[in-house]
């Protein structure tokens, strides 16, 4: 006779467990204690097994008789229940131990001492504020370019367009260290590229994602055109100086004991100084035996002459960057003055001096060239050690022009 829930609401205790019956298989245990569990007896290829389906009252007599029906479905199709519910628990195991937060704080500890300390900090945060709580527990396996969209979407939302830029370029990084570690198949963001309109600043377009650049320095090291170009290449995100100084540089001007290079800037009328970080000495360096008997450091065909005023963005299309949209020769400056300010915590004020830009004071609007000296001697050495940190950190295929 099938049970009713009066009959099981009025079932009392004993010293011993006893058990009311249904149908099909269905029945509920009286424990001592006066627990009530649900069990489904079967058999499996002549096996005599039981299955728990819950407890009562969390469970009812209906939905009791729903898992035991789905349970016989599983039998009917030459399943047994019992097994496919130790898969299912051993799959969900192993969906949350590869969670995409349990990996990305795995990426994220990998990168600790590739980055600063502020770096890692303001990475930590920006993933447990913005990504964690919308697919942190979501398998990595299983995450679709819509869902990362809806996260950038809902960043860009709130006027952090930048910051929409940056946790996609960390979701990227995090879902290509799942796949080198056999957690994932493929990598959604780059469906999304140009999803969020771009972040660059001003009219030059410029890479400012520090995975980026360290893919920009790695693929600057690779480039096969003549040496002198290539060390324009490596020299320019490193003093950021505007492409024509760059160009024009005479050696006359740059003391590599000193690790200092003056000159005027026409544009602003002003003299204008950068200190040199050591990479860049070493550079200049190597470059001196080549082009060190001329006047300038970078000589165009004809040695009495610069090199032309499109030899860096000419390299770096041949490199595959796109010079409209992905970075031009100025567009240094503007990824060096984002990421000093955004990454390095520099305050903007050095930044702008060493950008030879017109800084307000207390003595009204003016450059000095060398007010913060110290503090920018500091700041260019920080920012090519971290330029050398990047490049070393990065897991991205370089691009290499041909010769």
């Amino acid at each position: 006779m099938p049970l009713s829930n009066t009959a099981i609401l009025n079932a009392k205790p004993k010293e011993r467990l006893y058990s009311l019956t249904d149908e099909r298989g269905l029945s509920i245990q009286i424990q001592p204690s006066g627990g009530k569990w649900w069990r489904f007896r079967y058999r499996f290829e002549g096996k005599a097994k039981m299955l728990s389906l819950g407890v009562y009252p969390d469970v009812g007599l209906k939905e009791a008789r729903e898992k035991r029906e789905e349970a016989r479905k599983l039998l009917a199709a030459g399943v047994d229940p019992g097994e496919n519910r130790k898969a299912q628990k051993a799959t969900k195991a192993e969906r949350s131990a590869n969670s995409f937060e349990v990996i990305a704080r795995e990426w994220l500890a990998g990168q600790k001492s590739l980055v600063s300390a502020g770096q890692h900090e303001k990475t930590l945060a920006r993933l447990q504020n913005d990504v964690f709580p919308w697919i942190g527990g979501r398998a990595i396996a299983d995450i679709t370019a819509p869902e990362v969209l809806s996260i950038l979407r809902r960043i860009d939302g709130r006027g952090a367009r930048y910051t929409a830029h940056r946790c996609r370029g960390q979701i990227s990084q995090i879902m290509r260290f799942a796949i080198a570690t056999g957690r994932a198949e493929r990598d959604p963001c780059p469906d999304l590229k140009g999803a969020i309109p771009s972040a660059r600043s001003g009219n030059f377009a410029s890479i400012t994602d520090p995975v980026n650049v360290g893919e920009m320095l790695r693929a600057f090291d690779a480039f096969k055109g003549t040496f002198a170009v290539r060390c324009a290449l490596q020299m320019a995100p490193r003093v950021f100086v505007r492409p024509g100084e760059l160009r024009k540089a005479e050696w006359a001007a740059i003391d590599l004991d000193k690790a200092e290079w003056r000159y005027f800037i026409n544009k602003t009328k002003t003299e204008h100084l950068v200190p040199l970080a050591k990479q860049v000495v070493e550079l200049l360096r190597e470059l001196q035996p080549l082009t060190g008997h001329g006047r300038y450091v970078f000589p165009g065909r004809d040695p009495q002459k610069t090199m032309s005023d499109a030899a860096v963005n000419a390299a770096l299309r041949r490199m595959g960057y796109d010079t409209k949209t992905e970075i031009t020769g100025h567009g240094f400056r503007a990824m060096a003055r984002t990421i000093l300010h955004e990454e390095l915590h520099i305050k903007p004020e050095v930044i702008e001096h060493q950008l030879a830009h017109k800084v307000p004071d207390a003595l009204g609007t003016a450059y000095n060239r060398t007010k913060f000296l110290k503090e920018r001697r500091e700041m260019m050495q920080l920012w090519a050690d971290y330029l050398d940190k990047l490049k070393a950190g990065a897991t991205v295929t370089t691009l290499i022009s041909a010769a």
